[in-house]
């Protein structure tokens, strides 16, 4: 199975909002049972640490790193915000950190997630994107601060002069 690209996932999710025709009560009730379709986080994640700041409800998001990508995993304490954080799993998990770093997220506007929404969750939808980018943004210092590290300790490539 290949993985989608962002964009790919994101234009399923447009046609998936768009077969709802625009019934708000049928879109919240599917971004609720998409929250119910997303494993649970375990409690041992839900800390300070790992809460995503500036939600009205609590979210907690962990992740790890395989290979040059991300996987990332959430959970929320309302139905509404744990499908709202399913869907940026969706989108995001199992991509590259540059392509997470670089995405616009665009399926927002075009379901029309803030008139859904409101204000107040729009803001906190904003700050979980805004916090997987910046995580994402974090490992790709991470790795080049390695690469950097690994370039200066390889003896290869450290001109040599011997003298006569």
């Amino acid at each position: 199975m290949s993985i989608l690209s962002i964009d790919e996932i994101q234009e399923q999710i447009i046609k998936e909002f768009a077969a709802l025709e625009d019934d708000k009560e049928s879109m919240i009730t599917y971004i609720m049972e998409c929250g119910n379709k997303m494993p649970s986080l375990e409690d041992y994640y839900k800390t300070d640490h790992n809460t995503i700041t500036g939600c009205m409800s609590k979210v907690w998001l962990v992740h790890e790193k395989e290979g040059d990508c991300l996987i990332f995993k959430a959970d929320s304490n309302t139905e509404i915000t744990r499908g709202l954080i399913s869907l940026l799993i969706r989108v995001f998990s199992r991509q590259k950190v540059d392509d997470i770093i670089n995405t616009h997220v665009y399926f927002i506007d075009k379901i029309g997630m803030g008139q859904l929404i409101g204000s107040q969750r729009s803001n906190g939808f904003a700050n979980m994107i805004k916090q997987i980018k910046l995580l994402a943004l974090m490992h790709k210092t991470k790795m080049e601060q390695q690469e950097e590290l690994a370039i200066e300790n390889d003896p290869s490539t450290h001109s040599t002069h011997r003298q006569r």
